[in-house]
């Protein structure tokens, strides 16, 4: 029989301490996110915050990248080498190539469309663009062209304007656009709309019609043949013009020997007579005029 004491001690299978703890930590899904990603991604970070505390390594690498982005853009397909205008005349599309000032041929990236697009829209004959390269190299520019619906005389010369009372483009003479009626006066331009609506209304007597005259940037006087003027109110001067109309094909009224027309007191029109006219009035209700003859 052997001795007790020859039998070796069993080993205790409990894990230690310190194992166990880690052990348990491993079952955390914190510990194990930060062990399988955060501290390879900061090591990572480590090595490139190493690479990049030179300068020189910086520099060449911002160069590298540069380059790469010059040889990507500057590509054949990313070239354009024409420009096309659509929507233009051949004078204001001539306007819009100088507005551009662009040297082609160019990469489109270094096209800014937006820029070019504000550039074209500040001519005055210009309403709206739309620019977009297309393939083959072409930048397509289409344009709507503002329509000169006026002539408008003030300080600064004769102006076109469009239905908007936007100009379109100075001319010279009157006869360069004697197609176009003629308005005059301060603030014309900003009542252009309200100009053509007393054109439509006046056209009965159109072939008479000289032009209009903004008066103190308020109400319209319409300038006829003969010398003669309707004075428009302020407010409602179509109706008020319709009125004078009706009033002249009823009475003949323009076809006499009147001066102008006051509308501006609604209901009581007021007629201003020719100095013989005036007389003629005067003896016939028997009124002296001898005195105010001399």
């Amino acid at each position: 029989m052997q001795s007790l004491s020859a039998t070796p001690p069993r080993r205790d299978p409990a894990p230690s301490r310190a194992a166990y703890r880690m052990q348990r930590l491993w079952l955390t899904p914190l510990f194990r996110t930060l062990m399988r990603v955060g501290l390879p991604a900061f090591g990572i970070v480590f090595l490139i915050g190493i690479y990049l505390a030179s300068d020189a390594r910086r520099a060449e690498l911002a160069g590298g990248f540069e380059s790469m982005i010059d040889a990507f853009q500057q590509r054949p397909e990313f070239m354009v080498s024409l420009l096309s205008v659509e929507g233009a005349s051949p004078g204001l599309s001539d306007s819009i190539r100088e507005a551009m000032a662009l040297k082609l041929p160019l990469s489109s990236f270094d096209i800014d469309l937006g820029a070019a697009r504000q550039r074209i829209e500040t001519l005055d004959a210009v309403a709206k663009a739309d620019l977009r390269v297309r393939s083959g190299g072409v930048l397509e520019v289409k344009v709507t062209e503002r329509v000169p619906v006026i002539v408008w005389r003030s300080a600064a010369g004769l102006a076109l304007l469009d239905h908007d009372g936007r100009r379109v483009s100075m001319i010279q003479t009157r006869q360069d656009r004697a197609d176009l009626p003629l308005v005059a006066g301060d603030g014309a331009d900003l009542a252009a709309a309200e100009a053509l609506e007393l054109l439509a209304a006046a056209k009965p007597i159109l072939p008479r019609l000289r032009g209009l005259v903004r008066m103190g940037e308020r109400r319209w006087d319409l300038v006829l043949d003969r010398g003669q003027r309707i004075l428009l109110p302020t407010e409602a001067p179509v109706k008020a013009l319709e009125r004078a109309i009706a009033l002249d094909q009823a009475q003949k009224l323009l076809d006499r020997d009147v001066l102008s027309i006051d509308l501006r007191i609604q209901d009581r029109p007021v007629l201003r007579l020719a100095p013989f006219a005036l007389g003629e009035l005067r003896r016939s209700r028997g009124i002296d005029t001898s005195e105010s003859d001399l």
